[in-house]
């Protein structure tokens, strides 16, 4: 017949310990994150006299791998990245700019129709870049929102570049908080948005110029010449 024998003292503690340390664990405090959005465009509908019946579509702009990042990141004076802690974007930086100008597009509403999100559809311009920045600098201590855009516009139909430019946004965050961080990446979203779109009509007008003298000249190809006194020349039978 087995004597039962009372476990070691050590034993004992050892697992009580081990109980109040697992428990312990499952009640500390998780890190919360803060997800934010850039605010909605401020951008109101245009005059209609100035629409054009063209079509855009806006893709995504490249970017490096720490910009292609939700993380809400902080450009220091030694090039060292770092970034505001338990906070995040909604989407990675290239997605939410590419919303942002979309929606602004929208509103103004002087081109026929703008898309984002289907390549495939047929469209006479297409917009696209590269991200340079969208992070916050420190200027003279103060920081500011910085987002910087090199953007490509393109004519589909002839399958070519037909403009290119640098897009710079420096906007000051009032404040030491993440609204006002997210306040000042809004404004300067907004900034670059109404460039660009003034910038797409600008040569967007000029596309349009050249199709309708295209679309003239096809037209006018086997129309008959009018001579002098109102008499046109007709075509051989």
């Amino acid at each position: 017949m087995m004597n039962w024998m009372p476990q070691p003292f050590w034993k004992r503690t050892g697992l009580a310990a081990a109980l109040v340390l697992l428990s312990s664990c499952s009640i500390l405090p998780k890190e919360t994150l803060e997800v934010y959005q850039l605010p909605p465009t401020s951008i109101t509908i245009a005059t209609a006299a100035d629409r054009l019946p063209l079509t855009l579509h806006i893709s995504k702009a490249d970017s490096s791998r720490v910009t292609d990042s939700q993380r809400v990141l902080i450009l220091n004076k030694d090039n060292r990245v770092s970034a505001y802690k338990s906070a995040r974007w909604s989407d990675p930086p290239p997605v939410l700019l590419r919303n942002h100008i979309s929606s602004a597009f929208r509103a103004d509403g002087r081109l026929g129709l703008v898309s984002d999100n289907n390549p495939n559809l047929a469209r006479d311009l297409e917009l696209s870049g590269d991200l340079g920045a969208f992070h916050v600098e420190y200027a003279e201590g103060m920081p500011v929102a910085v987002i910087r855009l090199y953007a490509v516009l393109a004519q589909t139909s002839r399958n070519r570049s037909i403009a290119a430019r640098d897009f710079e946004s420096r906007q000051p965050v009032k404040g030491k908080g993440m609204p006002e961080v997210v306040a000042a990446f809004g404004k300067g979203a907004d900034q670059i948005a109404r460039e660009i779109i003034d910038w797409t009509l600008q040569n967007g007008s000029a596309v349009q110029a050249g199709q309708e003298d295209m679309a003239a000249s096809a037209s006018g190809t086997n129309a008959p010449k009018e001579k002098p006194g109102g008499e046109t020349d007709a075509a051989p039978p």
